[in-house]
């Protein structure tokens, strides 16, 4: 039976109005998104929990969950691994990639710990978000233990994957909490015929089985969310190509972690973009995505308006929706609910995608910390060389403190891109907040 104690973790959680992207809500770095969709309705986000540029991942596995792809709630206490509410009792390690599972009316936590002997475990609740609860090590083995993965199929057999490089499978038991060691099967797919890295992710559609991972074939890297088919669970799977690719979401960015899952009647591809400046501090994102008629997903871009659709130009756009950021620019916190794009130098830019100015707009508000030496913001449409909006120009501003500003912009209608192009002297650095159009 849980614990008082453990139930108080429900109770920490906020409500992220927002369906833009990132998802999570202002200072909280939700990564590797395992998307579930339950039988009350509701679609739930099981991640791992950034909290520093130097290591990834904490002792937190959290929670989100929304009704509608635009208002979210964050359960930030849904699994622990060390200190109150801690659900393992056997070490205090960090918490990776999770996934869940609902089975004969219990939910399943997979979390695994990389550092340890025995890396992967199971936790069991009686709802999606309460705290998972006695946690218990996953035998699967010698084998590269990382990254979990639960597949339940149309006959209620239940798959367990994990790895790097070379992804391993095998059957669950019915109880869910042992593996058949006997099914475990090496090389489902690997990183030299299908470029596969790590966190996998199995779902099925119209017959077909979709391995969606974190996918190697640009750049060496693993930025992109790729994705395998086959006929049955076990493979063999061909390689299909990338479903979206979150390089420049970031000056420096490291790997890639997602899964797919269809909410409402539209598919979404789910994926983390990096922030700080480092590869960790990651923040889960989410996309609309199609399937062709051949079963193949075309290739999706990262945008800032999400599930939402295009941005309202009349509201408050905060500056950490950029979805491409070029230079020396990354988002940061500034405070505990609060992040910008921070340490703009000269020549850096931001792109937010897409933003709908309806019938027309006249002016442009911007929340910004101007540089020591004066400077100027370009803005612009569609691409950073395309139509000019604005030129903001800070020169003479010499309070270093943050600034309102708002000046006329040439007149545009429909839905547009919109670039934050900075220029400045040398070693001048601008940071912005927010901005928006009347």
């Amino acid at each position: 039976m849980k614990t008082v104690a453990s139930l108080v973790f429900l109770l920490l959680y906020e409500v992220c109005a927002c369906g833009q992207n990132p998802i999570s809500p202002a200072g909280v770095y939700l990564a590797d998104p395992s998307a579930r969709v339950w039988n009350d309705g509701r679609l739930y986000i099981y991640g791992s929990l950034d909290e520093d540029c130097s290591y990834y991942c904490s002792t937190i596995n959290p929670v989100m969950r929304t009704a509608d792809m635009k208002s979210w709630e964050y359960f930030g206490g849904a699994f622990r691994s060390a200190g109150e509410g801690d659900q393992v009792p056997y070490n205090d390690e960090v918490l990776y990639a999770p996934d869940a599972a609902f089975k004969d009316g219990r939910y399943f936590l997979f979390y695994c710990q990389p550092d340890r002997q025995n890396a992967e475990g199971v936790a069991w609740s009686d709802s999606p978000e309460d705290p998972f609860v006695d946690g218990k090590a996953l035998n699967v083995g010698s084998h590269n233990q990382i990254d979990p993965a639960v597949f339940i199929d149309d006959d209620g057999q239940a798959y367990y994957l994990w790895g790097q490089f070379s992804l391993k499978m095998a059957r669950l038991k019915d109880g869910m909490t042992e593996l058949d060691t006997s099914t475990i099967r090496d090389s489902i797919i690997t990183e030299q015929d299908h470029h596969f890295h790590e966190g996998a992710f199995l779902a099925k559609r119209n017959g077909l089985y979709y391995l969606v991972y974190a996918d190697l074939s640009r750049g060496d890297i693993p930025t992109c969310i790729g994705y395998a088919t086959a006929a049955s669970p076990f493979g063999p799977y061909t390689y299909r190509g990338v479903i979206i690719d979150n390089n420049h979401c970031n000056p420096n960015n490291w790997n890639n972690h997602g899964s797919i899952a269809e909410f409402n009647g539209q598919w979404y591809v789910f994926y983390h973009r990096s922030t700080h400046g480092c590869n960790t501090m990651r923040k889960a994102c989410a996309e609309p995505i199609m399937f062709m008629p051949d079963g193949t997903i075309p290739e999706v871009e990262m945008t800032s308006q999400g599930a939402s659709g295009p941005l309202d130009s009349e509201s408050i756009i905060e500056a950490e929706w950029a979805c491409i950021l070029n230079g020396n620019v990354r988002i940061k916190q500034t405070d505990s609910k609060t992040e910008a794009l921070c340490e703009m130098q000269s020549g850096d830019k931001a792109a937010y995608k897409y933003i709908d100015f309806r019938e027309g707009t006249d002016s442009i508000t911007i929340r910004i910390l101007p540089p020591a030496a004066g400077g100027s913001l370009i803005v612009s449409a569609d691409k950073p060389w395309h139509k000019r909006l604005a030129m903001i120009q800070m020169e003479g501003i010499t309070d270093r403190e943050w600034q309102i500003l708002t000046i006329p912009v040439a007149r545009i209608e429909g839905i547009h891109a919109v670039w934050l192009h900075y220029y400045g002297e040398e070693g001048t650095e601008c940071s912005i907040d927010w901005f928006r159009f009347r």
